[in-house]
């Protein structure tokens, strides 16, 4: 049977549960592609089909991670759901799986645990900009009084951690009452998702960002010119579109696109997620290496120090086996380029373990191009020992 293509007619958005363990993430992430699938817009996917969740490698750290999808009325959703802790720390710090929103978890019975909050937490430090939250289980509580103060906790948890606790949607209802095909439950659904397709807004997309290329080679062709070539990250190109090349001592080198090469064709354009190679016009070879990035003159400026929220691998994940202190030096992998970078830890913080996440800043040995979101490896002599994210750019 060929494969079916992916239809482009509905916008796309990348969405996943969070909250404590055993709050009902799972049987929700089922509940939603049961009700969803009576209506045509999904298939159902079992709860031990989304709880044995596959083993994905990324950027050398394991994470568990199950991916859903299913579609509204409105949108066609990636949705993510991890079976443990540890797996939403990675899954979430490194990136690994982009959440466009999320969808809070929470027990009516038990109120906000400590990993509510930290997921919570998590969120607002990776830049996810909104949740809307799923009170679980609230056939089990008879008291209305008890329900209205898990809500009130639940909003101004949110609102501590900077999201918007007074208008994002709590809809109260019993993941496993869905699950059982009991209409009052399913309606919830519904309504969940509704909230879902109109409080978490559409992400930006790749293609309408400015233009960015990570340099991955460059060759020249002789009576031609140089050619850089590599995934083209964000946004077009055009053929006679001026660039800038940017890091490793290039800074503000202008040059002109005078070529854009794909599966050995010469095209009008590239855009985002095309491997391409760039005709550079009166560029020397030399002038140009690995590591480098290709952009829009002024959409990206290169930075020393930035802060950072990253995950330590384990010693059983192929990581460091000892712990490291404030002013640790390891090599940041950031796009194609590998530079040393020293980490500052938070006051009071005195040494990382592995397997912890910790918010650091890091100072770079020179400047690299660099912007919020950007997700890198920090490896020591060739292994990776962690992954992260930009947080914010200090200088």
């Amino acid at each position: 049977m060929a494969k079916e293509h992916f239809k482009r007619d509905k916008d796309h958005v990348n969405i996943g549960t969070i909250g404590h363990v055993d709050h009902g993430k799972t049987t929700l992430t089922a509940a939603i592609t049961m009700v969803l699938a009576k209506k045509g817009l999904s298939e159902i996917k079992s709860f031990d089909a989304i709880d044995n969740a596959p083993e994905e490698k990324e950027r050398g750290i394991t994470i568990n991670t199950s991916h859903v999808e299913y579609q509204t009325e409105k949108r066609h959703y990636a949705h993510v759901d991890c079976p443990g802790h540890a797996d939403y720390v990675k899954n979430m710090v490194t990136g690994a799986a982009q959440m466009d929103g999320a969808i809070l978890v929470c027990a009516a019975t038990d109120g906000p645990m400590p990993q509510t909050r930290e997921h919570i937490l998590l969120a607002r430090q990776v830049n996810v900009p909104r949740i809307v939250v799923f009170m679980n289980k609230v056939d089990m509580v008879d008291d209305e009084e008890l329900l209205d103060l898990v809500e009130m906790e639940l909003r101004d948890l949110l609102s501590f951690y900077q999201f918007d606790g007074d208008n994002s949607p709590v809809i109260r209802g019993s993941a496993l009452g869905a699950m059982n095909g009991e209409a009052q439950w399913e309606d919830k659904i519904m309504e969940l998702m509704n909230a879902v397709d109109t409080w978490i807004p559409l992400p930006p997309r790749d293609i309408d960002k400015p233009f960015l290329m990570p340099v991955e080679d460059v060759f020249s062709i002789t009576g031609r010119g140089t050619v850089a070539t590599g995934r083209i990250e964000t946004g077009l190109v055009h053929t006679g579109d001026e660039l800038e090349i940017i890091g490793l001592g290039a800074e503000g080198r202008k040059t002109v696109c005078t070529g854009v090469e794909m599966f050995r064709k010469i095209l009008d354009d590239g855009q985002a997620g095309d491997n391409v190679g760039l005709l550079l016009r009166g560029v020397d070879k030399k002038e140009i290496k690995r590591g480098q990035i290709l952009a829009k003159p002024k959409s990206i400026t290169p930075h020393t120090r930035f802060k950072a929220e990253i995950y330590v691998l384990k010693k059983e994940e192929g990581g460091r086996h000892t712990p490291f202190h404030n002013k640790y030096r390891p090599q940041f992998y950031l796009r194609t380029l590998d530079v040393t970078g020293e980490i500052h830890l938070p006051e009071g913080r005195e040494m990382v373990m592995p397997g912890d996440n910790v918010s650091i800043e890091v100072e770079l040995i020179y400047p690299v191009a660099i912007n919020i979101g950007l997700r890198f490896a920090i490896r020591e002599g060739g292994r990776t020992v962690g992954a992260g994210q930009v947080t914010e750019i200090v200088e």
